[in-house]
């Protein structure tokens, strides 16, 4: 009680979405009667975390739990799946939402966006917090689209463990199987880079079609995990009624009479009642055991000594911290299974993700040393608010964050004042007076921190982790840059595959559209803008087209702009085949000082792919270079690799050589990059030239009458089928496909099959044209054919 007194006197306003009820004194309800409420969605919620009934927790453990009882979760799969329906019912029994949301009627908590809810799709990752039988859950819903995997990736960064959604009635094929590949494995793959342990939930079992064995077999032998069954299902399809907990050996039966699937119960399974099932159940728990065994030595030695005779004599509890180690190593994946849109499951899945997933404190993260307590966190997402300004969402690592407090920002080397900390709940927020490690939390105030920043409690804070670094990199004798890079971990942001241009309706409204784009690729670091030279015009570049027409949307729906956008163009890029050697001279008096400068170089093609341009200087002139002449011969490289002379592409694989160059005194440095920059650009116009194009990997799932047609169709696109897949009554087609033959694909490949194909693409590599592809793409640019 005194803890909530002070919080009032303090004047600290938390969102609610009701008051307390049965408050004994009545100072403090009145006290409490000013605390702000934000209700932002048309829908039902229920009390503040640990609120429930007349329970009132101390508020300290309402804004910042144990550590241990933490857990940040993140949801992930492919499209379609059932990841944003998931997520519904674990608010829903959670106790945060009164009533359920559906994808298909545009109501559900974490899709928030009018796009997303017209879509039905997750573009952004919505974040929310609740709580969950004493744990607090901070869970991400994550999108499943391919343009759309910048949002994953820089959500797995910061979280301590995720679950993976699968829809059963296609195994990780997912959805008529056409995005294995594409997007299940590269979910999965970036999972593994940032070392996330998964559990993983069979969804839709009570699809017609849904096999639980051909399910848990896909996963074995596409994803190359050891999958542990906690779960059986009882039935399959439309006879799926619940679940066998395989390490209890109960049955969870839910009630078919039930509206919201809260109402089921959980019967052990006896020899009298379920001969078959008991038999079956004991059968997988056996295997279970001995699977956990070869994967846990001390959890061997416990049934090798005390429970060799009888593997029923085993204490359900040991073998649940025996699969909570081997989870938290990697070596193997829990799989449970339900059917979210049912409402059945869920629960199970809840206390799977506490049980088996790591808090923040069993995460191994190795920059944490170097910081010795102090405040070391991650901006890992920023959203643009029309009343609160920037919100970014921060994962603190280590130490302790609280309102208006002064934090440094490594990344930008700058300082900023953090005015309020925010909980998420989707786009609800309730105000906390302090963070603590562990935690995902939102930040109001800071204007220039971008997604990937490492933010610190000061500069001299960054400077002593910098030197510890530094030392147990010497002792481990690692590289420094090893240390730096640890220190300042973001997220890899893709290169973008398409752009057109973007023109607001009228001249005066080109600060308004600047102001747009700066605020979403702050939000979004895969969208790139840039300006072109030749025409003046904003230029979009996006991961896709379906990225591309969300931005577009968000200009018109977030900022009133009505943009148009250009037609799509691919992002080519342009390579030379031979070496080539130039000389230029740049005289130039400005003033009364006279610039003058001659260089000689060469530019040769590299075997590595880089998009940068590899630079290195000959013995002749490397010792007698100057610091500022190098930074300037670099400049000016760079900038002539930007456009390409035949498309105005970037060029890769290219190395420069500098074999002279003579300054006169004077000279500026700017001069000096021209120089380089105009001599480059005429070694490379003299130099046999290439065009290379993104190729794709694609896969397309149809049924047998229509494969022709479409195989068809892909020859025509210059397609390189690969092979051609048989799951259950469909045909898969895997190869690759050149990007610009794909664009409008979608709505050729319904007209093909009436609808009933799927398909996926992800970005596979560039690849050179052909001589006659890229003779015509040449003469379309240039307005011959």
């Amino acid at each position: 009680m005194s803890n909530l007194r002070i919080f009032a006197v303090n004047q600290k306003k938390i969102s609610s979405l009701h008051y307390f009820n049965n408050m004994c004194s009545s100072k403090i309800r009145a006290s409490l009667k000013r605390l702000k409420l934000h209700v932002l969605l048309g829908r039902n919620y229920s009390s503040l975390p640990g609120l429930i009934g007349n329970d009132i927790k101390s508020l300290h453990s309402i804004i910042n739990p144990p550590i241990a009882k933490i857990r940040n979760i993140g949801i992930m799969a492919h499209i379609d799946a059932g990841k944003t329906t998931t997520t519904e019912r674990i608010l829903y029994y959670s106790g945060y939402t009164r009533s359920l949301g559906d994808v298909d009627d545009g109501d559900t908590v974490t899709d928030f966006m009018a796009q997303e809810r017209e879509r039905g799709i997750t573009i952004q990752s919505a974040a929310v917090t609740f709580d969950w039988k004493g744990y607090r859950i901070n869970l991400i819903d994550t999108p499943g689209h391919v343009d759309f995997t910048l949002e994953v990736e820089r959500c797995l960064r910061v979280l301590d463990g995720a679950v993976a959604v699968f829809d059963a009635s296609a195994g990780v094929e997912v959805k008529n199987i056409a995005k294995v590949k594409a997007q299940t494995l590269t979910v999965w793959r970036q999972a593994d880079k940032h070392k996330v342990p998964r559990i993983c939930f069979l969804n839709k079992m009570d699809k017609i079609g849904a096999s639980f064995n051909y399910a848990v077999e896909s996963i074995r032998e596409k994803l190359k995990a050891k999958p542990l069954l906690l779960q059986l299902p009882i039935g399959e399809g439309k006879a799926f009624k619940g679940v066998v907990d395989v390490v209890r050996t109960e049955k969870l039966l839910w009630n078919p009479n039930s509206d919201d699937g809260k109402d089921f119960e959980r019967k052990p399974l006896l020899e009298m009642s379920d001969p078959k099932l008991l038999k079956e159940t004991t059968e997988a728990r056996n295997a279970l055991i001995e699977q956990v065994a070869d994967l846990d030595d001390e959890f061997a030695d416990l049934v090798l000594g005390e429970f060799s005779e009888n593997f029923d004599l085993l204490p359900a509890e040991k073998l649940q911290t025996a699969i909570h180690r081997v989870t938290l190593a990697q070596t193997a994946v829990p799989v449970l299974c339900g059917s979210a849109l049912k409402n059945k499951g869920v629960q199970p899945l809840l206390d799977a993700i506490t049980m088996y997933l790591p808090s923040p404190e069993e995460r191994n993260y190795e920059f944490l040393q170097w910081y010795k307590g102090d405040l070391c966190a991650l901006a890992f997402k920023v959203l643009h608010d029309k009343q609160r300004g920037p919100l970014v969402f921060m994962r603190i690592y280590s130490g302790m964050l609280k309102p208006q407090t002064a934090i440094h920002n490594i990344n930008g080397n700058c300082t900023e004042r953090v005015s309020r900390l925010l909980l998420p709940f989707a786009d609800q927020h309730i105000e906390i007076p302090l963070l603590t490690a562990g935690n995902i939390a939102l930040t109001v105030g800071l204007k220039h921190t971008a997604t990937g920043d490492t933010i610190v409690s000061s500069r001299s804070s960054a400077l002593a982790a910098s030197r510890r670094a530094k030392r147990e990199g010497e002792k481990k004798q690692k590289e420094n840059n090893e240390a730096e890079r640890l220190l300042l971990a973001g997220v890899e942001i893709p290169e973008p595959v398409f752009f057109c241009t973007i023109e607001p309706p009228s001249m005066a409204k080109q600060p308004d559209l600047d102001h747009a784009l700066k605020c979403l690729q702050r939000e979004d670091p895969s969208l790139k803008v840039k300006l072109d030279p030749d025409s003046g015009q904003t230029v979009l570049c996006g991961m896709g087209e379906l990225h591309i027409e969300i931005i577009h949307d968000r200009i018109k729906r977030e900022y009133g702009l009505e943009t148009y956008l250009g037609p799509l163009q691919v992002a080519y890029r342009e390579a030379i085949l031979n070496s080539i050697r130039a000389t230029d001279t740049l005289d130039r008096t400005l003033g009364d000082k006279r610039h003058l400068v001659t260089v000689e170089l060469e530019a040769k093609p590299v075997e590595t792919s880089s998009l940068l341009p590899v630079i290195e200087y000959a013995a002749s002139v490397a010792g007698d270079l100057s610091q500022a002449s190098r930074e300037a011969f670099e400049n000016g490289v760079h900038s002539a690799c930007l456009q390409g002379p035949l498309l105005g592409s970037p060029v890769q694989d290219v190395a420069v050589t500098l074999h002279s160059l003579v300054i006169h005194p004077g000279t500026s440095t700017t001069m000096i990059s021209a120089c380089v920059s105009r001599c480059l650009q005429k070694a490379l116009k003299k130099a046999d030239k290439q065009i290379l194009e993104p190729l794709m990997n694609l896969e397309v799932t149809v049924s047998r009458e229509y494969l022709s047609p479409v195989l068809a169709d892909l020859a025509q696109r210059r397609g390189n089928i690969q092979e051609i897949q048989s799951r259950q009554d469909n045909k898969v087609v895997i190869g690759y496909v050149p990007l610009a033959e794909i664009m409008g694909y979608s709505t050729v490949l319904r007209t093909l099959t009436s609808g009933s194909a799927t398909f996926a693409l992800e970005l596979s590599n560039y690849q050179a044209m052909n001589p006659q592809d890229q003779s015509t793409l040449l003469s379309q640019r240039h307005g011959l054919s």
